[in-house]
């Protein structure tokens, strides 16, 4: 397998659900208007606590500073695996447990913090600028890595990487975060670009119209009867929504594109308080338990907790194997 080093630097940021208002217009541009921005990676998740955005630099550009806004230090890259040489395509994927020990375990080994971005189409992960000569170095024995520069994938090796490079020290043991599993069941779906007008005033109204009451962050129960959460990622060229059941009724039948299957999800949510951006083996702690059983999974951080989708008859299992693992780790 190659992995590909994307050409988007990443910016990461949290909106305050009572600032959403001073957004609306440059969020427009971004969601139905790339085209003007030259935004070509953007993601918009929406939690109770606050809405996520992950942009590109150009993007970014889009959104004035305010109190409203609160903005990750650093700036990311983004990691793609690529089987065969192909990109992603419009297929659905198996989701975060595919990369779980090729990827995500060996990076939390070597004190790498990553983000998580699963799409209909494909998996994204997500690592600090500064760390990519430690990614490098960690993952080049598993993988081909290309770096894309102007649409062309250029080979990386360790030796173009190692200015300023050290071994990292020994990661301490990761704090075993609660989770919680909510009632909601989702649709992950995926819409063909030119059919995104026929739903862009349904999408307005669910993105700034129909809102549910603020929750400060880490004070949500542990045991939750919903939730409100909805994600939106426009990259390249490609869109994946995530939606709730009930929402997924207001659009048209027949422009939101769902596998064959049809099958609903059900979300495990990561953290009791907000998890931060330093702290490494989040997503591993709950990847590498679900590859083990061969349960697929979808994962989509957030500015202050982790959120991932199995599928619905599954959900028992993983509540299962999450506290078994909590149980062995204390």
């Amino acid at each position: 397998m190659d992995l590909h080093i994307l050409e988007h630097r990443v910016r990461v940021l949290s909106l305050a659900r009572r600032g959403l208002w001073l957004y609306t217009h440059p969020l427009l541009k971004l969601l139905f208007l790339p085209q003007r921005c030259r935004c070509k990676f953007f993601s918009l998740t929406e939690t109770p606590e606050d809405y996520t955005i992950m942009l590109d630099e150009e993007g970014f550009k889009e959104l004035p500073p305010s109190e409203f806004m609160q903005v990750a230090d650093s700036t990311w890259l983004v990691l793609s695996v690529v089987s065969n040489g192909r990109a992603p395509s419009g297929c659905q994927a198996t989701g975060v447990t595919k990369i779980a020990r090729s990827v995500i375990a060996p990076l939390a080994e070597h004190h790498v913090s990553v983000l998580m971005l699963s799409t209909y189409q494909t998996d994204f992960i997500l690592v600090r600028e500064r760390d990519l000569p430690v990614v490098v170095h960690t993952l080049a024995g598993e993988f081909d890595i290309y770096k894309e520069e102007s649409g062309e994938c250029i080979p990386v090796t360790c030796d173009d990487v190692s200015n300023g490079f050290f071994k990292p020290k020994p990661a301490a043991s990761p704090t075993l975060h609660p989770v919680q599993s909510p009632q909601t069941r989702f649709c992950i779906l995926t819409v063909a670009p030119d059919t995104l007008p026929a739903i862009a005033t349904m999408l307005i109204d669910v993105l700034f119209y129909s809102h549910s009451p603020p929750r400060e962050a880490g004070t949500g129960s542990q045991d939750l009867d919903s939730i409100t959460f909805f994600a939106f990622s426009l990259i390249e060229g490609y869109i994946s929504i995530v939606m709730d059941a009930e929402t997924q009724k207001r659009f048209p039948s027949d422009l939101l594109l769902t596998s064959s299957s049809g099958e609903l999800w059900r979300m495990v949510r990561i953290g009791g308080q907000p998890l931060g951006f330093d702290e490494c083996g989040i997503v591993a702690q709950i990847a590498e338990p679900l590859a083990a059983a061969d349960i697929s999974a979808y994962y989509i951080s957030t500015f202050n907790f982790d959120h991932a989708l199995v599928p619905e008859e599954g959900i028992a299992e993983v509540i299962q194997l999450l506290q078994q693992r909590q149980e062995s780790g204390r």
